[in-house]
């Protein structure tokens, strides 16, 4: 059974880094793209695309609030994906999950494309 546990969330400041990990088991590493989201305070209803790896070929896509701040890396060995938070801002704010799938490129940003989930990790940013 396919499973995903996300660590490394916490509390920082504005301007801090993050790193947060996804460790997949259970046949994850066959599945073809893993992704992160986060849900916001007072968001409950939606899952917002924050960035995905293709695992065959580490293509890497972005949301544009976190494009040029957040880098998605793979590693195969480990069956581990990463998402590196830098220059962090309070609207960063959210719980973080990690999410596999198989979505054509057109879903890659959508959550309902995606069958597999983590339990979710807390990053809260002060300012």
């Amino acid at each position: 059974q396919v499973q995903l546990v996300e660590s490394g969330g916490g509390l920082v400041q504005a301007g801090d880094s993050l790193r947060l990990s996804c460790a997949a088991s259970g046949g994850a590493s066959s599945i073809p793209t893993v992704a992160w989201f986060r849900q916001a305070p007072g968001q409950e209803q939606e899952r917002q695309f924050v960035a995905a790896v293709r695992w065959a070929n580490s293509r890497k896509y972005y949301a544009d609030s976190v494009e040029g701040r957040f880098t998605i890396t793979r590693d195969s060995a480990k069956n581990t994906v990463y998402l590196q938070m830098n220059s962090l801002r309070p609207d960063d704010t959210a719980v973080y999950y990690c999410a596999a799938g198989s979505p054509i490129l057109s879903s890659l940003r959508g959550h309902s494309a995606y069958p597999y989930w983590g339990q979710g990790t807390q990053v809260t940013v002060s300012s």
